[in-house]
């Protein structure tokens, strides 16, 4: 019981900041942030967060099962590759394309090529949705993580020689707001050697194919067509490990945000 002087008004009560609610789509199982025991109160507030959480579970499902079967694209293009490069090996290198005879080889590469471009478009689609709801999620962890906006995280993309680095820099930024802090409020280190490496790979297989495409489309010679050829097959064995390793990014940061949205901010002691 609470004591005041005769006439005085009542001792005002704290008013509390009504929690964020999950999103109906996907909802988490609890608000965040979520409360944390502890024997003394934190050092550092955490902050009120602005705006509605949503689960990115069911779209990095999605995801790793596009992008396993892209990077089993990419991987029988190698192959389709490899097997091109013996095929034309029995010819002279000064044929002209013109008069190679077509067989098994010229079919399976353009199978291959059919293949990427059919599991390609999905898989992009997916991804950047999936990325746009990492970075949303981020940005109501850690708002002074950023320093792009939300929608930064679709249009990146699409910015010629700046899709080379700014998707990284807002998914380095992304996986620090989705680390939880120390126990006692202070920054914790997270490895990112997963994103780094995912993200060099996908940049050299992303050029390696692109000279691949200019040299194949003007070779006129078989020589010309088995060098071409030789950068095609590094450039989807590059595209495949980029897939596999895109796939245990995914999966990664997917589960941190769910730790972060369940447990809270701060790691437990």
């Amino acid at each position: 019981m609470s004591f005041s002087a005769p006439g005085s008004p009542p001792h005002p009560q704290p008013q509390q900041q009504p929690p964020v609610q999950a999103a109906q789509a996907q909802p988490y199982p609890y608000p965040y942030p979520y409360p944390q025991p502890g024997p003394a109160p934190y050092p550092v507030p955490p902050p009120v967060p602005q705006g509605v959480l949503r689960s990115p579970k069911g779209l990095a499902t999605a995801l790793t099962w596009l992008l396993g079967a892209s990077a089993a694209v990419h991987l029988f293009s190698a192959g389709a590759g490899g097997y091109e490069q013996a095929w034309m090996q029995g010819f002279s290198g000064d044929t002209h394309f013109d008069d190679l005879e077509l067989g098994l080889s010229p079919a399976l590469t353009i199978l291959a090529g059919l293949l990427q471009v059919l599991t390609m478009l999905p898989t992009v689609v997916v991804f950047i949705v999936w990325f746009h709801r990492v970075r949303t999620n981020g940005g109501i962890f850690r708002p002074d993580a950023f320093t792009l906006g939300p929608g930064w995280a679709i249009g990146a993309w699409f910015v010629p020689v700046a899709h080379l680095f700014l998707p990284y820099r807002i998914a380095r930024q992304t996986w620090r707001a989705s680390t939880q802090r120390g126990p006692d409020g202070s920054d914790r280190p997270a490895s990112a050697a997963l994103l780094t490496s995912w993200w060099v790979l996908w940049v050299l297989s992303a050029v390696v194919g692109r000279v691949f495409s200019r040299i194949y489309m003007g070779a006129d010679t078989v020589d010309e067509l088995l060098a071409a050829g030789r950068l095609g097959i590094v450039a989807d064995l590059a595209t495949t490990v980029a897939g596999v390793l895109a796939v245990l990014f995914v999966r990664r940061l997917t589960a941190m945000q769910n730790t972060m949205a369940t447990e809270g901010p701060y790691a437990k002691a």
